[in-house]
């Protein structure tokens, strides 16, 4: 038990430390798959240590919300992440119904960030809200499927049972609908992080933009905990990934927690990969894409039942 705890507690740790290194990795494979040197994997540390640096400027117009914010949106995500398991091991925090209130929490850091994106008010800012809104309630929908898939595959209902409660006979009874299942949820992992084919996070041009849009109005150690913020969301959703696609049992001890990490680093080198061959979707495409989330994984629920 002792062994398990301080297993999650390293995977924490390890989360907490190099979260900013993903967007660094994806940035760095992009560039290089189109010749270019890119900046450093580690850029976003110096760019958070230059914004702490700095001061917050407020509009006059806006109210309490705008700079609390962040600091809720961040709390809310700290939070979520205590039931996730982390480095193959179990939650020590998990409770049965555990992965409604983590997604929920990750949901409720997006309201905050709306609500402060609508207090601007900014009609690019209102715009790139009313688009997170729109997007995120077609993704809610597919992943409660993925969610009932792993309930009936596991017959558990904590985070942790849903992701460490199979092995390796699932992929090697239901690989089909195992492999449905990771393409759904890394449809979702692209979309809910604004993500290429979905949003742009480098984008300049404010008519294309979605989250990127809801936070023109932030600077200095505000805009800090919002880069930090979509850094740690983009390494939960990865972790998630790799949970579901590498099964429990194959790594324990302490090689785990270099498998986990070398397993985030392939994830996001996969992310720069995929941003670098796809071409960011038309809006009016968006939702029929995200639709065919729930499809897939309806699917890999009937091939799981008719093969079990």
């Amino acid at each position: 038990m002792k062994s398990t705890l301080f297993l999650w507690l390293g995977g924490v740790i390890l989360s907490l430390v190099f979260c900013p290194l993903l967007p660094g990795l994806i940035n760095k494979v992009k560039a290089r798959l189109v010749g270019c040197k890119g900046a450093s994997v580690w850029q976003l540390y110096f760019d958070l240590f230059k914004l702490l640096r700095r001061g917050s400027v407020y509009s006059h117009t806006s109210t309490w919300i705008l700079p609390l914010a962040p600091l809720l949106s961040m709390a809310a995500l700290l939070t979520g992440m205590l039931f996730l398991p982390f480095a193959f091991a179990d939650s020590p925090f998990a409770f049965d119904g555990d992965v409604v209130l983590f997604f929920y929490l990750l949901g409720l850091a997006r309201m905050f960030s709306v609500l402060a994106a609508l207090d601007t008010g900014s009609s690019f800012a209102g715009m790139g809200a009313s688009r997170e809104m729109q997007f995120a309630t077609l993704i809610e929908i597919g992943l409660f499927c993925i969610i009932a898939f792993l309930v009936l595959l596991t017959g558990h209902f904590s985070l942790s049972g849903l992701l460490n409660g199979f092995g390796t006979s699932a992929w090697s009874l239901g690989g089909a609908a195992m492999l449905l299942v990771a393409i759904a949820f890394f449809i979702i992992l692209l979309s809910e992080n604004c993500r290429v084919p979905f949003d742009d996070p480098d984008t300049h041009l404010e008519l294309t933009m979605i989250h990127e849009a809801m936070i023109l109005d932030y600077g200095g150690p505000d805009l800090a905990l919002i880069h930090y913020a979509a850094a740690l969301k983009l390494w939960l959703f990865s972790a998630i990934w790799v949970l579901i696609i590498m099964p429990a049992g194959l790594f324990t001890g302490l090689t785990a927690l270099p498998v986990f990490l070398v397993a985030q680093i392939l994830v996001a080198v996969l992310l720069g990969v995929v941003e670098s061959v796809t071409a960011r979707f038309r809006f009016l495409k968006v939702p029929q894409v995200l639709l065919g989330v729930p499809v897939l994984a309806l699917m890999a629920m009937i091939l799981m039942l008719m093969f079990r």
